[in-house]
């Protein structure tokens, strides 16, 4: 008889790394800005795979890109590029690795005319998580007029690798909404942690 906690499906399909993935992370409120760059980097990268192949190169990604210090991104060049080219331990697209390195340029950008990040991305859920109260892995769904939102202000202030769909599995990784089914055991906990959200920064 089995031990382990009811899981949405998805995390079912990978490795422990994937489980540990969903139970640990995978809907659960971030408002730290430097985390919330390091998930826009890693979902752009996703676009086209899947999450596992992200994941599983997560470490990689941390090395390649300076532990995501967008600082440090910024000032990449091209000889940076060629050499993030030839290595193995992340997804060597170069359209992908080129908008890393732009994004991290608006990242700072923004830091340093608007404030926090984070804030202005949970400002397109109104501060809060949102709670779908999701029955069957079906039912998830894959844009919404917020995700479509974010996208789309995002792509006007010049960041790439941001589409709707990106955003939205984003905004599920960072708990801006909880996807987890309501059969799964992590439902009720990301539901709570929902209720000590900080305050957001003043404008």
């Amino acid at each position: 008889m089995s031990t382990q906690p009811p899981r949405c499906p998805w995390a079912l399909a990978g490795n422990d790394r994937y489980i540990a993935y969903h139970d640990n992370e995978w809907g659960v409120p971030v408002h730290d800005d430097q985390v919330q760059f390091e998930f826009l980097i890693l979902e752009g990268a996703q676009a086209g795979l899947s999450w596992s192949t992200i994941l599983n190169k997560r470490g990689g990604y941390q090395e390649a890109f300076a532990g995501f210090d967008a600082a440090r991104m910024a000032r990449f060049g091209k000889r940076d590029v060629e050499r993030l080219m030839k290595n193995p331990g992340i997804v060597r697209n170069r359209l992908k690795i080129e908008a890393a390195i732009g994004n991290a340029r608006l990242y700072l950008k923004h830091l340093e005319t608007q404030g926090s990040f984070s804030d202005y991305l949970w400002g397109f859920v109104g501060g809060k998580p949102l709670q779908h109260r999701l029955k069957a892995a079906g039912d998830t769904p894959v844009t919404t007029a917020e995700s479509d939102a974010l996208s789309k202000d995002l792509k006007k202030r010049g960041f790439r690798f941001v589409g709707s769909t990106i955003m939205y599995a984003h905004m599920q990784a960072t708990g801006m909404v909880n996807d987890h089914l309501t059969t799964c055991f992590r439902h009720k906990p990301c539901m709570a942690l929902a209720k000590q959200r900080p305050k957001m920064a003043a404008p």
